[in-house]
């Protein structure tokens, strides 16, 4: 059967990544994973296994994340051929293609609506969660980091796109809308009650924070520094002060070309970045060693649009040393996907990516 020879550890999950977010020896660079449904299933019948936890352990990963169900009322109408997402009443479709498939957007609520209709658009309070639930599964993995939170937790941009579509989103960002911000506001009142009531009953077993803003096209910044300082860092602020009263670090998902707000992320408190595009405008490892190196911990940068996607399992192995070699020696890099493993991943490519993070990862 297939595997992965895993290196030496000498450390827990947990202890490596704190010393890592530290800048501090570790005994090889921390692993982490994430990949769509039907990628995951493959790769999972390719390991023999059918429990998530147990590809985990093959992979060598030491993060593991903690989500609290939603208890509350469905509050946003069901359309016939969609999902509703019942916290954030958006929409998607099942698409398919030759690999698998996803689910898109679609049914845009509040394309071109109302102040008023902007206004009735209600999210769930913060009690209607099971916290206590979700806390105790921490205790299965205690020698894991442990981190709440999301790539969509605390967006702004994404968030807004997904309800009314992204041109209504970016004007009424630009413009600083009063009823569009209002409705960001109610989301982001929610996800703070969230995070509190989590960091609160987690008595200081959250290692991370995970937030979450798309601020890049592949070429270029979304929007201009003047409206992130003006509109979404006053926001985002407020999920780093808490995070950062109870200990936490913060990490931030931010896909395409964003290493232009990293400066500002910096002051804010942030301590890592999660996506890590390379082959996006100023987003390769050399340019992330050169310039963020040693003041930001990096966790991503292994394409899942270059060689695990296209090439061959040599050329994978080759990425993924190449890499290692560039973001190791100024500490404070995660080994890990820039994005979720897409579908069209061959198998054997993503086994070849683990296993040279164990051959080249140690330190």
């Amino acid at each position: 059967m297939t595997t992965i020879a895993k290196a030496k550890e000498t450390m827990t999950s947990r202890q490596r990544v704190l010393n890592t977010f530290a800048y501090e020896k570790a005994d090889r660079v921390p692993v982490n994973y994430q990949s769509n449904p039907t990628i995951h299933g493959k790769l999972c019948a390719a390991l023999g296994v059918t429990n998530p936890e147990d590809l985990l352990q093959i992979l060598g990963v030491d993060f593991r994340g903690v989500g609290a169900a939603y208890t509350g009322p469905l509050l946003f109408k069901e359309i016939p051929g969609t999902t509703v997402n019942r916290l954030y009443g958006f929409y998607t479709r099942w698409v398919a293609n030759e690999h698998g498939g996803y689910q898109d957007f679609c049914e845009f609520p509040l394309t071109g609506a109302s102040d008023e209709t902007i206004d009735a658009f209600k999210y769930p309070s913060p009690d209607d969660f099971d916290y206590d639930t979700a806390i105790r599964a921490m205790g299965r993995h205690k020698d894991k980091a442990i981190y709440c939170g999301h790539a969509g937790f605390a967006d702004i941009i994404n968030s807004l796109g997904q309800v009314m579509g992204m041109e209504d989103a970016l004007v009424g960002l630009l413009t600083e809308d009063e009823a569009i911000l209002r409705l960001v506001d109610r989301k982001l009142t929610l996800q703070l009650g969230m995070l509190e009531r989590f960091l609160s009953k987690g008595q200081g077993r959250f290692d991370f924070v995970m937030l979450g803003e798309d601020l890049g096209s592949q070429h270029a910044p979304m929007i201009s520094m003047d409206l992130y300082k003006s509109v979404l860092r006053p926001r985002h602020a407020k999920f780093i002060d808490l995070a950062k009263s109870y200990g936490a670090k913060v990490m931030v998902h931010t896909c395409g070309s964003s290493s232009w707000v990293y400066d500002e992320f910096i002051k804010m408190g942030v301590d890592a970045i999660d996506t890590l595009q390379p082959e996006a405008t100023n987003m390769s490892p050399e340019y992330l060693a050169e310039n963020f190196g040693g003041r930001l911990n990096f966790h991503g940068c292994i394409s899942t649009a270059g060689p695990l996607a296209y090439g061959i399992a040599k050329e994978v192995t080759e990425n993924c040393r190449h890499t290692l070699e560039i973001m190791m020696p100024a500490g404070g890099y995660h080994f890990a996907p820039t994005h979720q493993i897409q579908d069209n991943s061959p198998v054997e490519n993503i086994i070849a990516m683990y296993q040279a993070v164990h051959d080249y990862g140690k330190y």
